[in-house]
């Protein structure tokens, strides 16, 4: 089986409730799925950058500690490891504020080797930003010549909604070299005040890649092939934290496709069949992670979910 990598941010989450500090743990949107892939004993990799200081140390152990490979994650100096600030409110959806000081060099590593086989996971503004936007597009471009499954989170955040005109290409991009997209409601609303999954795929999707999953909270899970669609809905839990949602449903989704030993090419071709046990691991480990306080799925979890 090939393996899978990560590319994108690392952060240091500290979640507040009722405006107390009350967790903090190692975050990342990208960064977050590939620590679930880890802890499901798969190959996995990450490809990212941290600060040479506790934080960066503290990142670089717990991905490690969970099975992933950290040989390409860069530990920059001159600058600082990121941190972002969640605020729970009732309902426990997080509320962020990021605090970010990087140097002038960005994203100084040597990209892994890629094979067939191989499933590339990537989102948010980490493959959007200018700044390194060279660098990820020269990776994605490897990717897909490569012949790996290219995964694409969009997970646009509001504080972006000023530079999405400026975006719009490298976000038109990143979905013609996407096999698989999956978007929020959210994501809609801020880059197209779109809310309508039919519409959202038919004009914003469907020319660019032809595999969309649309997902809206606590609401249902759409999928979009050129087969069809299917509506899935979400399971009833009692929840603790929404923070890591999307990024586990990511990992499920992924890790469905990768014990399935679906290759690129035969995407096409997949079964309803196969398409709802893809889709059936994405809503467990999304499940898993809204009653747990971190971003991911547990290791004892992760274990009995591999014998199932």
């Amino acid at each position: 089986m090939g393996r899978i990598i990560g590319i994108g941010e690392t952060v240091f989450d500290i979640l507040f409730k009722n405006n107390q500090p009350v967790k903090a743990v190692p975050g990342g949107s990208v960064y977050n799925s590939i620590i679930s892939l880890g802890r499901m004993g798969v190959q996995a990799s990450f490809i990212s950058e941290v600060g040479d200081d506790n934080i960066g140390r503290i990142i670089l152990d717990h991905l490690n500690d969970s099975g992933v490979d950290s040989s390409a994650v860069c530990s920059f100096s001159g600058g600082k490891s990121p941190l972002a600030l969640a605020f729970l409110n009732e309902r426990n959806d997080a509320d962020y504020l990021f605090y970010k000081d990087y140097p002038n060099n960005r994203l100084e590593v040597d990209f892994p080797p890629i094979e067939p086989g191989d499933i590339v996971l990537y989102g948010s503004y980490f493959v959007l930003n200018p700044v390194l936007r060279a660098k990820t597009k020269a990776f994605l471009e490897y990717a897909h010549e490569r012949g790996a499954i290219l995964y694409y989170d969009i997970n646009f955040r509001k504080n972006h909604v000023a530079e999405r005109i400026k975006l719009a290409e490298a976000l038109i991009e990143n979905l013609e070299f996407a096999d698989v997209v999956r978007g929020s409601a959210d994501d809609f609303t801020y880059l197209y005040e779109m809310a309508d999954p039919d519409k959202i795929y038919n004009q914003k999707i469907k020319f660019y890649c032809r595999n969309f999953i649309f997902t809206s909270g606590a609401g249902d899970v759409r999928l979009f092939t050129a087969a069809g669609s299917a509506t899935y809905p979400v399971k009833k839990v009692d929840v603790v934290s929404t923070v890591g949602a999307g990024d586990s449903f990511n990992a499920g989704v992924v890790y469905g496709m990768y014990t399935t030993g679906v290759c690129r090419d035969a995407l096409p071709q997949l079964t309803q069949e196969q398409w709802d046990g893809i889709m059936s691991c994405g809503l467990d480990f999304s499940a898993h992670a809204c009653t747990r306080i971190e971003n991911y799925v547990d290791k004892e979890w992760a274990a009995n979910y591999k014998k199932r």
